[in-house]
């Protein structure tokens, strides 16, 4: 359902950094190209591009400095695949992602 790339990308934007658990409400923050004929639009892996092809994701720029791709319904679906792997996603290190989809408690899972 979803390619290495695609699983590799996940993982590395839902990974718990300095502490802060990102919410899948909030979006996967992109960078925007400051100049040139790009200018202003936001740049997007390849692997995120082929999510956003597939209907999996959508880019909505929130200013000319900032942009996020937010999950459809479909990629909550293949999100909630990917968790429900044995190598998908590590119950312990992504408890916050398998919370906010509605497949388990974070306490149930261990100490934070």
């Amino acid at each position: 359902m979803l390619a290495a790339s695609e699983r590799d990308l996940l993982r590395r934007e839902l990974c718990v950094r300095f502490g802060t658990r990102p919410k899948l409400a909030d979006g996967i923050f992109l960078r925007v190209w400051r100049s040139g004929p790009l200018a202003g639009q936001p740049k997007v892996p390849v692997a995120m591009q082929d999510m956003v092809d597939r209907g999996l994701m959508v880019v909505r720029a929130g200013s000319p400095y900032m942009a996020r791709a937010y999950f459809t319904d479909a990629g909550l679906d293949a999100l909630r695949w990917l968790a429900a792997q044995r190598r998908g996603l590590d119950p312990v290190q992504f408890a916050h992602v398998r919370q906010e989809l509605g497949m388990g408690e974070l306490d149930s899972v261990g100490p934070e």
